[in-house]
């Protein structure tokens, strides 16, 4: 597999540190339904994808496809307003391209969403889910030579997601009498939804949600050695079907929408805290 050069992150970066103000130190990647959030930063400086050298487009249905940067609980942010997946026909490396931008403006702490199925029997919809640990079924984006400019060839998984950002959040939400569940994220290809027969299989392997993004961030984040909290909106349930049962995109979209809210507060809250 062809690597993309470090250049092209450098002069993706170096266009976007033309565009924005200050040094941020946290950076968030909001997923399907949940890029009202961007709407709750401070003084906000947006920069679509397009404008930005070498980024590809968003073309998934509720990623407007900006980049936004400004003041979110006190703190200066970057947000990505969509992201890109393996299933829009991207490569790996394209899906991943973002993060190591950020890196190189400095980012230290990761801060990722998605709308997700609940393969947990105890999730309903709308639920909100720390995730506590992933189980990867997408191409891992490292595969192919290492660019030792970000990481080394075998980056530590054991604790991908950061248990101190992890604590902060049960705390955070504790406060506001909030409840989260706390789970396993499943990242499958996508883009069709999943058949009963594999919610089922991955629910038995350890999945308590599952979706078609996040994981390939993650890892790359983790390659780069940026910390990583990530949050699951709980859009649709996957354990139980009706003879009328059907999953549809345009629903999970709502679901994510109407939870939005909700996690906008916990994310917030957090980001002062951090």
């Amino acid at each position: 597999m062809e690597m993309i050069p470090t250049q092209q992150y450098q002069e993706a970066a170096a266009y976007l540190a033309t565009r924005i103000k200050g040094q941020p130190r946290i950076a968030i990647i909001l997923g399907s339904g949940l890029g009202a959030l961007a709407d709750q930063i401070e003084d906000p400086i947006v920069v679509p994808y397009a404008e930005i050298p070498h980024f590809v487009r968003s073309t998934a249905v509720g990623h407007k496809g900006n980049f936004i940067c400004g003041r979110l609980g006190g703190k200066e942010v970057l947000a990505m307003q969509g992201r890109f997946h393996y299933y829009e026909g991207y490569t790996m490396q394209q899906v991943t391209f973002p993060v190591r931008v950020m890196k190189l403006l400095g980012v230290q702490n990761l801060l990722v969403s998605n709308a997700a199925g609940g393969i947990n029997p105890s999730f309903k919809l709308g639920d909100l889910m720390i995730i506590r640990d992933h189980i990867n079924m997408l191409p891992n984006p490292l595969i192919g030579p290492n660019n030792a400019d970000f990481g080394t060839r075998f980056p530590d998984m054991t604790r991908a997601y950061d248990r101190e950002w992890i604590r902060l959040m049960e705390e955070v939400a504790a406060r506001l009498s909030i409840p989260v569940k706390k789970g396993v994220y499943v990242g499958l290809t996508g883009p069709s939804f999943e058949t009963p027969a594999e919610y089922a299989f991955y629910g038995k392997a350890g999945g308590d949600a599952i979706g078609m993004s996040t994981v390939p961030e993650v890892i790359v984040a983790r390659h780069a050695g940026m910390r990583v909290f990530g949050m699951s909106v709980i859009t649709n349930e996957g354990y139980h079907f009706a003879d009328d049962f059907v999953n549809d995109g345009a629903d999970v979209i709502k679901a994510a929408n109407k939870a939005a809210a909700i996690m906008n507060q916990l994310f917030t809250e957090m980001i002062k805290k951090m």
